[in-house]
């Protein structure tokens, strides 16, 4: 599954421990999100695409 958050991040001008703070996870996590390495759970996607004020289809890319 690919994803936004990286460019989302960035357009914000958040730097990855800022994000993890707001949403309560690692920096490591987001690194890793943002990387492709981990998949979130559904409450985290749903969590991100909240606090980018978009859906969860707007963050996460699922091609077949």
């Amino acid at each position: 599954m690919n994803n936004r958050l990286a460019d989302l991040r960035k357009q914000k001008g958040l730097t990855q421990e800022e994000l993890a703070d707001a949403l309560e996870v690692s920096r490591q996590t987001i690194s890793s999100i943002e990387n492709g390495r981990y998949n979130p759970s559904i409450i985290l996607a749903f969590k991100i695409a909240r606090f980018f004020s978009t859906n969860v289809e707007q963050v996460f890319i699922w091609e077949e």
